[in-house]
């Protein structure tokens, strides 16, 4: 039966626990302590229940690394994401996620966990021991605030989210737009839309369509045959010249 075995007035206030992490770089092994990590540094910490599973794939890492930006710009050092997975697995998840922004700090043998209570049973999912989902606010190795799942059956996922902790640290931090630009092969309109989400400083995906399915695709997503096709915050902006305006205004 799972259980979290500190409560949460316990754990706001205190010192974080001094382990040493074995990471795993190029062919080697590479350890880590807690100083190196905490020592004179601001850091935001976010702990799930393992890698590559699903929540934490898609929403709780990928939101982190989105925001690192904003986080970065309002005083935090390091976002560490904390598991308890050996190196060699956290190693191969940070290869297959956007985590360029991210720590992925693996807790092999759980100490630091179970020291925080946050360590508890998912024996029923095969899991054996894990942590807890919770995200935490560290200055200078002291623990200033957290952000603990409610102890409720399953894997919840209401506060520990990057939002939740950014808004916690500057409320009125600017966050990255959302941008996305289909594009095809040989298109100079697509170049040009692209040089100028870059000359407005904004960060974008591409999404390349083929010749066969582009216009199938962008007709039924955007309504429109042409590439490029724009897309800001959940916004349809339009082709190139519509950015153009959309920039201006």
């Amino acid at each position: 039966q799972r259980e979290i075995k500190m409560e949460l007035k316990n754990f706001e206030g205190a010192k974080v626990p001094s382990v040493n992490f074995k990471t795993r770089g190029d062919d080697e092994w590479i350890t880590v302590s807690s100083d190196d990590i905490f020592k004179n540094k601001t850091v935001v910490v976010f702990s799930l229940p393992g890698a590559f599973t699903p929540t934490c794939s898609s929403t709780h890492l990928p939101r982190y690394n989105e925001l690192a930006p904003a986080f970065f710009e309002n005083g935090v050092d390091e976002i560490v994401c904390l598991s308890v997975n050996d190196g060699f697995v956290m190693r191969e998840w940070s290869k297959d996620q956007e985590s360029q922004n991210i720590r992925l700090l693996p807790d092999g043998n759980g100490e630091f966990t179970e020291q925080l209570g946050m360590l508890v049973d998912k024996s029923d999912l095969g899991f054996g021991k894990r942590s807890w989902r919770y995200s935490m606010l560290v200055k200078n190795g002291v623990v200033e605030k957290t952000f603990i799942e409610p102890d409720v059956p399953g894997d919840p996922f209401e506060v520990s989210d990057a939002d939740t902790m950014l808004n916690h640290i500057s409320p009125k931090a600017k966050k990255p737009d959302q941008v996305v630009i289909f594009t095809k092969d040989g298109c100079s309109f697509c170049m040009r839309a692209k040089e100028t989400l870059a000359k407005a400083g904004l960060d974008y995906v591409e999404m390349p369509l083929s010749h066969q399915t582009r216009s199938r695709i962008l007709g039924a997503i955007a309504g429109a045959k042409t590439a490029p096709q724009i897309f800001i915050n959940g916004k349809h902006i339009g082709d190139g010249e519509a950015l153009s305006q959309h920039l201006v205004i």
